[in-house]
């Protein structure tokens, strides 16, 4: 497709677009990117003009009308439920009399997991979707635009485009070819096993632990969700970001790729962790509970989620933003990147002196953490 036969359009929400055209840009690998979970954000009121999120993806249309690349995107009247803070950003540029909000966000709302943003069935259109959210942000008086936790194959198309790269990092477990937890815990060192072992015990004791996906998950146990979702959404942002339908609404479209972990007491749930299954990989995204049992917080998020990509063959389990605690349990340290595009350039010039600071200390932090993993010393 030539230059001048390009088209890019924004549309009212992922909504708009027929599920198989996008899911043929998106692909299967990551669930998060996928038709189904997008619009479940849409239609159950988590994101919307209420929310300060308002869908406007972006598609590149092909000579049969039919997206050949999309990126998910939203106008932003804040910065909450973004993972990658810009606040310093925004208050610095306001300070001086520029206006930050609105900006164009390019991400999966409320959710920090890495994966691809530029969604290209054509792959060579992926440099003309960031051309088409540079065109947004100018015609639309925008600030900037942010893509966060891109895919790593996609530092050097942002990069090339003028984009500003941000590092930050993550803690990750990695499957190295074990067939149990025991495989696992025979690669740390004997304290690091003897503590984890003892940690398990404390946690589980008195209780029935539980996995469920597909139909084994009933609106029962997305009630007994919410109620944990709705307590540590209250404890760590003031109130949930997701409202209850939106757990329906996956539950009924995508239970196949939904893992539940539930901790019993006497048959009723007091706790759990809701993850997502990917091609490759655990995700593990909500956790809460309504009876506070020392250590089931690292019992339910990040043991049993081993043991389930384990079982499942999966490469990796990433269990979410932040969170140096998961060092001590086997999770490693890994970067994460995000692209900004600004259309003031004072605050181009500003944030690239703020970045070039913070990058090395960021890449020094990683470097010193992946030396104090748990696993025996080669």
């Amino acid at each position: 497709m030539s230059a001048e036969q390009i088209v890019a359009r924004i549309a009212s929400g992922v909504a708009a677009f027929d599920a198989a055209a996008w899911d043929r840009c998106a692909g299967d690998d990551n669930p998060f990117l996928g038709h189904a979970f997008l619009v479940a954000l849409e239609e159950s009121g988590s994101v919307g003009a209420r929310t300060g999120w308002q869908p406007a993806p972006i598609a590149i249309v092909g000579p049969g009308g039919k997206p050949d690349a999309v990126l998910p995107a939203y106008v932003k009247s804040h910065s909450q439920g973004e993972y990658v803070f810009d606040h310093g950003w925004a208050d610095a540029f306001e300070r001086v009399g520029g206006r930050y909000y609105p900006k164009l966000q390019i991400a999966v709302p409320f959710t920090p997991v890495p994966g691809r943003r530029l969604l290209a069935a054509e792959p060579a259109l992926a440099p003309a979707l960031i051309a088409a959210a540079e065109r947004v942000v100018e015609q639309n008086h925008l600030s900037s635009a942010h893509a966060t936790f891109i895919d790593a194959s996609e530092v050097d198309l942002f990069e090339r485009a003028g984009w500003l790269i941000r590092i930050d990092s993550q803690f990750h477990w990695h499957n190295d070819g074990f067939a149990s937890f025991d495989d696992f815990l025979a690669a740390l060192s004997s304290a690091k096993r003897k503590s984890i072992r003892k940690e398990r015990a404390r946690a589980a004791e008195g209780l029935d632990i539980v996995h469920l996906s597909g139909g084994d998950i009933t609106e029962a146990h997305w009630d007994a969700f919410w109620a944990f979702y709705q307590d540590t959404g209250a404890r760590k942002w003031g109130r949930p970001y997701l409202t209850r339908s939106f757990f329906s609404l996956i539950g009924e479209r995508m239970a196949d790729r939904i893992l539940l972990i539930l901790a019993l007491r006497d048959g009723a749930p007091i706790a759990g962790a809701l993850n997502l299954i990917g091609s490759d990989a655990l995700y593990g995204r909500y956790w809460g509970c309504i009876d506070d049992v020392p250590g089931l917080h690292f019992e339910l998020c990040y043991y049993q989620a081993i043991e389930a990509a384990i079982a499942r063959g999966l490469a990796r389990v990433e269990a979410g933003a932040q969170g140096s605690h998961k060092l001590a349990r086997g999770y490693r340290p890994v970067p994460t990147y995000s692209a900004h595009y600004f259309a003031d350039p004072r605050l181009l010039e500003a944030v690239a002196r703020y970045l070039e600071a913070e990058r090395p200390a960021v890449v020094e932090e990683i470097r010193m953490l992946d030396e104090h993993t748990p696993f025996k010393k080669r």
